[in-house]
């Protein structure tokens, strides 16, 4: 049997790299082959793909989205692209959009042409909760309008339109999956959770912005990754899916069930100054189209993949401590916070 040939942009990032790893994994789907494309900047790692670097129908290409002999052939050899690649977080692209508009906006853009080009047969678009903008009560479904609050989410947002135009003006299959906050092993260190956990590891405070109200939805990376199968093997070409586990915390909350789980005392949190945030208070998807559709189902508890991730953070620290200066090469660094 020929394999379906899957291109994976972004595959040494975090939910890149574990959607990889579950593909080529032993309960993935028979009949895969699968190429990274990745430019290894940041948050990319090859690290990331070691459990599957020699496994059978696994390439690593290194480069960039926005080129186009790259990209060009590449997408000629595969029969699907499940798109992650993009400049983030939030934070950064407050202090510069241009790389983000350019990977995130132009780089989609070539890889849709090179897709429509070849025929390729599917263009899944991995977005994000970010490109709705935050909401008082209730969670977005696919069907509002969206409302992007910072340079990153406008670039999301605009590759996500652009996606979707390339399906009705010429008939490309792309689906679009927004998902709501990841968390789970492998994640860069920067990103809140693995932040708050990296330092409790140290012995340093955890900083939480302002009152620590904002309100996050949170999916472990295996339900997130389940939910993107469903979209890539079941989905409907043009259509938007949402992706959530409804597991909805606060920044208090989320740091108060971490320190639990790290046995450590509330005495180390620190209230810093709130980030600009332009009023990103709380972020929830309506998943209803998925789980009627898809029969999507999270199947991770918060509780358990928090103790999980902590685990692996503890065990794993030749990983993330070679990682910190880069990490912390940012707008919110806390390495810069009184003890």
């Amino acid at each position: 049997m020929t394999p379906t040939r899957i291109l994976v942009t972004g595959g040494a990032g975090f939910v890149g790299s574990h959607y990889a790893r579950t593909l080529l994994g032993p309960c993935g789907p028979p009949g895969v082959a699968v190429t990274v494309l990745d430019k290894l900047t940041r948050a990319g790692n090859l690290a990331n793909l070691d459990d599957v670097r020699h496994a059978p129908g696994f390439s690593f290409v290194r480069g960039d989205i926005c080129d186009p002999d790259v990209v060009d052939a590449l997408v000629a050899v595969h029969d699907q692209v499940v798109h992650f690649a993009a400049d983030s977080p939030v934070d950064r692209s407050r202090l510069g959009s241009e790389g983000f508009i350019r990977t995130n906006v132009l780089g989609t853009q070539t890889l849709l042409d090179a897709a429509l080009r070849h025929g390729l047969h599917t263009f899944i678009h991995i977005s994000s909760v970010e490109v709705y903008g935050s909401i008082r009560a209730g969670s977005w479904p696919e069907t509002d309008p969206l409302r992007p609050n910072s340079p990153y989410s406008a670039s999301k947002a605009a590759s996500d339109l652009l996606a979707l135009a390339y399906h009705r003006t010429h008939g490309l299959d792309v689906r679009v999956a927004r998902c709501s906050n990841n968390y789970g092993h492998h994640q860069f260190p920067e990103q809140v959770i693995p932040r708050i956990i990296t330092h409790l590891l140290t012995d340093r405070p955890v900083p939480l912005h302002g009152n620590g109200l904002d309100v996050r939805d949170w999916i472990h990376i295996d339900d997130h990754v389940h939910g993107i199968e469903l979209v890539r093997t079941g989905g409907r070409p043009g259509e938007v899916y949402n992706i959530g586990a409804g597991d909805e915390l606060s920044q208090r909350e989320l740091a108060g069930l971490l320190l639990q789980v790290c046995g450590a005392d509330r005495g180390m949190i620190r209230f810093v100054e709130h980030r600009r945030s332009n009023g990103d208070r709380r972020y929830s998807v309506d998943t209803t189209k998925i789980q009627t559709e898809l029969a999507f189902a999270p199947r991770k508890d918060l509780v358990a993949g928090l103790a999980e991730t902590f685990d692996w953070y503890r065990t794993h620290r030749s990983w993330w401590e070679p990682l910190l200066p880069r990490a912390c090469q940012e707008p919110n660094d806390y390495e810069r916070l009184p003890s």
